[in-house]
């Protein structure tokens, strides 16, 4: 099996990622029954990992959840462990240009060989199991057993969606890390915080120390409750005691269980990749019970890369790529451009998002009517909400917004727009940064 036959082989499975819009809302009628919270199960998933021998029990773990930030506190666990000479497998989804960014050992993308090489071994055992696994059960799957492969030390993995019923749930993680609890793949109806964080609550386990990178209020009990190895809170356990602009990223000043830190930096824009930093320190003191020398984690943290999360990825004009999906982090997009970055010249929005997002909700959280010109665009994906109902929610906030549909093209239009001071922020989706980021030359 080559690459393209592998990446053809798992396109013709259920991608649940492309049909779900709304986790706890009645499905469409193309939508599988596995979009349900009822009735769901992880024996499926199980079933598929004992044929290939139970790889994801050959190494430790830190499993991430959360609303927002879970890829960045995922990123910034992966490197600080790497910085201590240790073999990191790390698993992030979405991939933004090509499958292969899901898959990461030692801080490098499995390569297209190696890929096609496990997804053939998949399709050899696949037929043995007794139900038709989804891509997504497959990629993880092929995460899994690739880092077994490699001989990798600890795996950090990043949910899909939720977490109890994750198909990466099948792991038992050594550390459980919950960023945030937000509104997000729920309609909002009367006691979605509890069922978001329920189900988030899911990734817990009897030997998992417990990390909560935000205060949880009266939600705390529900992770509490989980039978676990230890809890620790952010706000009560831990804490960002300073979060401060520096140059290039943040300064922050930490308080750990174990340890208290001044001046890391974190090589990222916006306050909240402070606070994920912090997250992620706090993981890896849980993971070994015990702090992290600071040289350490400021090396960890100096080489992490966090493509798509307010990533400027040109100059004159200054382009801005952030992935905020949500209404919490179209709001941290627009915080971090008012704070951190002075307006000198125009600045032009770029935005596309998809089905089951409030158009009209993430425009205001991202401060659309602040901006000089709104180019309405939508990322090549199945649940792409039109341009033109983009242009509409624009247009009811009073805003007049131009639609260009295809991503390459609406970001080429704002270019042709702009002079050399001006500033242009492409958000709205993971898939449209995606599809924009592909026309630069950059590493993962």
């Amino acid at each position: 099996m080559d690459y393209a036959s592998a990446v053809a082989y798992l396109d013709s499975f259920t991608n649940l990622e492309g049909f779900r819009a709304n986790r706890f809302a009645p499905p469409a009628p193309e939508l599988p029954t596995a979009g349900q919270v009822d009735g769901l199960s992880l024996d499926p998933m199980r079933s598929l990992m004992a044929s290939l021998g139970d790889p994801q029990q050959a190494y430790r773990s830190i499993h991430v959840t959360g609303t927002n930030g879970k890829g960045s506190v995922s990123r910034y666990a992966a490197s600080i462990l790497r910085s201590m000479d240790l073999s990191v497998g790390l698993y992030t989804s979405p991939n933004m240009e090509k499958v292969n960014e899901r898959l990461d050992w030692d801080g490098r993308d499995i390569a297209d060989d190696e890929l096609a090489r496990v997804v053939e071994l998949l399709a050899a055992v696949e037929p043995l199991v007794d139900h038709r696994p989804s891509r997504f059960e497959l990629l993880t799957a092929a995460a899994f057993v690739w880092f077994a492969e490699q001989g990798v030390d600890v795996a950090v993995v990043e949910v899909g969606l939720l977490g109890r019923y994750d198909a990466t749930n099948v792991l038992d993680g050594d550390v459980a890390v919950v960023t945030n609890i937000g509104k997000d793949h729920t309609d909002g109806s009367d006691g979605w915080e509890r069922k978001v964080a329920s189900e988030k609550a899911g990734i817990i386990k009897p030997d998992s120390r417990v990390v909560l990178g935000s205060p949880m209020g009266e939600l705390l009990p529900l992770f509490a409750d989980e039978p676990s190895a230890g809890l620790w809170e952010a706000g009560t356990d831990f804490e960002v005691e300073g979060n401060e602009l520096a140059v290039g990223g943040r300064s922050i000043d930490l308080r750990t269980p174990g340890e208290t830190y001044d001046q890391l930096f974190v090589p990222a824009h916006g306050r909240h990749q402070g606070d994920n930093a912090a997250t992620a320190v706090v993981a890896v003191e849980a993971f070994f019970d015990r702090p992290t020398p600071q040289d350490l984690i400021t090396e960890g943290l100096g080489q992490v890369r966090l493509p798509g999360r307010f990533e400027v990825v040109d100059r004159e004009p200054t382009i801005v790529l952030d992935g905020a999906h949500n209404p919490d982090g179209a709001a941290a997009a627009a915080r971090t451009l008012n704070e951190e970055f002075a307006r000198l010249g125009s600045w032009v929005l770029v935005v596309g998002m998809l089905r089951g997002k409030d158009p009209i909700e993430m425009l205001t959280a991202l401060g659309a009517d602040d901006f000089d010109a709104v180019i309405c665009t939508e990322p090549d994906w199945s649940r792409a909400l039109p341009a033109e109902e983009v242009a509409a929610a624009a247009a009811t906030l009073g805003i007049s917004a131009e639609v260009v549909r295809r991503a390459d093209e609406a970001i080429a239009r704002a270019r042709a727009v702009t002079a050399a001071d001006d500033l242009i922020l492409v958000a709205g989706s993971i898939y449209v940064v995606g599809e924009v980021r592909s026309a630069f030359d950059l590493p993962h």
